[in-house]
């Protein structure tokens, strides 16, 4: 599974990029539970959001959903921080 983030906005208006390939790691099914359940329900169209907030467009295996500050749901924060955190 490939997992792609991108962040954009913030006060500083910085983008940032991250992508983690989760094929042949042995957390891969932590990953991939993640990544169903941060998706689940998500649009394809940016949903509006707050002044100097993040927004974030994120791929999973192809499918882009797209979400914004404050609205993430606790698996959407955590699934862009590990992405952010852990990916290249």
């Amino acid at each position: 599974m490939r997992i792609q983030v991108k962040r954009t906005g913030g006060f500083a208006g910085i983008e940032r990029r991250a992508e983690v390939d989760t094929s042949g790691r042995p957390d891969a099914p932590e990953w991939r539970a993640l990544a169903e359940e941060a998706t689940a329900g998500s649009s394809g169209s940016p949903p509006p959001g707050v002044p100097d907030g993040f927004a974030y467009e994120v791929t999973v295996d192809g499918r882009t959903v797209h979400w914004a500050d404050p609205r993430l749901t606790p698996a959407q924060r955590e699934l862009v921080g590990r992405v952010l955190k852990e990916g290249v």
